[in-house]
């Protein structure tokens, strides 16, 4: 089996990468059949160099290779025909500018397997960055409050040298008693807790978060049960929600009524209802300053999401009376920092955790014969068609 290692295509430029070299030696010693060459990079955070200097084959291009792996999307006119591809798609939750991706991949035959859809028997997601998005939105959301209010001078999270160093940063801060919350709890609400938990800043109960004061910083952390309610008043439970979203609304205005900062962590899908409304923003009981948001689903969840920002300019000001975007010094502001490649301001760190997970969880499968179905599940396409398990994509690829 032979595996190709893609340069990453798409702009703005991304420094992340699969595989490390480390990460490929190791899985060529204990995988005999593994054969594995990496396309010629002049942006990858590991150098060409470093793969040749290790033994990998390090190539012009890697069109022999049967299975070709990249981090994001691959420019349509760049697909190779009846290969197999692995990559975030951006089209499971039918993303309208990724549309013409998937009907290309249709139509060249390439079986595609998502990163995203990459999951065990119970659905949950084995591989991702979130934990590195985590990381660093915590850290861009503190430095926006000190942007903001003018209280503290942090440098740009992509020009430190990984986590270590974040959190090194943050903990020469004097902060005032800020309150924040965190929506979610899987790999990107795991990363922003341990970064808070490195930096001293105390995790407390909703219960004491609602209704007392502090003269320290404090964070709390909720799930699906805390930012929703049914409509209707009856029993909440996690099952219900994932078969009648419909029936629920937000309960989340008792949070941004005492927040400071809200880091947004979530999993959102085109069903589920708003988290954060315009009503809750131009509420004159908000408080929220900051708003983090991670997830970045764009008109999604998060009503002051109103496009993603970058790394070079990671902050906008949201004026929450004519729901529009303004300057983040704008008196009545709140800032928003929706930055949608977080992990990439911490591009090594990131590329040998995303590796360890890859080489864990879904390498095993090419040679052990897919007996825990992690292929199966994961694949998209196969044959020119979309898979039963994403049939559900037809009328997006029709254009419906």
């Amino acid at each position: 089996m032979k595996f190709g290692i893609l340069r990453e295509r798409k702009n703005p430029p991304d420094q992340r990468v699969v595989f490390s070299p480390q990460a490929l030696v190791n899985l060529q010693q204990h995988y005999p059949d593994f054969s594995v060459k990496v396309e010629q990079s002049d942006i990858r955070v590991f150098k060409d160099q470093e793969y040749q200097d290790v033994g990998i084959e390090v190539v012009a291009n890697v069109n022999d290779c049967d299975v070709l792996i990249s981090v994001k999307e691959i420019p349509v006119e760049q697909l190779i025909a009846d290969k197999a591809y692995f990559f975030f798609s951006h089209t499971i939750k039918k993303q309208p500018h990724n549309r013409a991706l998937l009907q290309a991949v249709l139509e060249k035959n390439i079986d595609l397997y998502d990163h995203e859809t990459i999951v065990d028997e119970n659905n949950r997601r084995l591989i991702g960055f979130g934990k590195y998005a985590g990381y660093v939105g915590v850290y861009n959301s503190i430095r926006a409050f000190g942007v903001k209010y003018e209280l503290f001078k942090l440098p740009k999270a992509n020009t430190l040298n990984g986590k270590e160093e974040l959190i090194k940063y943050l903990k020469r801060l004097v902060l005032p008693p800020l309150k924040i919350v965190i929506t979610g709890k899987g790999k990107v609400g795991k990363g922003a807790k341990e970064i808070l938990d490195a930096i001293k800043i105390k995790e407390v109960s909703v219960d004491n978060y609602l209704t007392k004061k502090y003269a320290q910083s404090v964070y709390t952390q909720i799930g699906v049960l805390e930012y929703y309610k049914r409509i209707d008043n009856q029993e909440f439970t996690f099952d219900n929600f994932k078969e009648n979203k419909e029936a629920y609304q937000s309960h989340f205005e008792r949070f941004s009524m005492v927040s400071d900062i809200y880091i947004s962590g979530h999993f959102y899908d085109n069903y589920s209802p708003a988290i954060l409304t315009r009503e809750m923003l131009q509420s004159k009981d908000c408080k929220i300053k900051v708003v983090a948001d991670i997830s970045c689903d764009v008109n999604g969840p998060i009503a002051c999401t109103l496009r993603s920002s970058s790394i070079e300019e990671p902050l906008y000001g949201y004026l929450p009376t004519e729901n529009k975007e303004t300057e983040v010094y704008h008196p009545a502001a709140i800032v928003v920092m929706a930055v949608d490649n977080l992990p990439s301001e911490l591009p090594r760190d990131a590329s040998i955790g995303f590796g360890e997970m890859f080489a864990e969880h879904v390498i095993p499968a090419f040679f052990n014969g897919d007996k825990d179905g992690v292929l199966q599940r994961a694949q998209i396409t196969k044959n020119g068609k979309l898979t039963p398990r994403f049939s559900y994509l037809q009328d997006y690829v029709d254009g419906k």
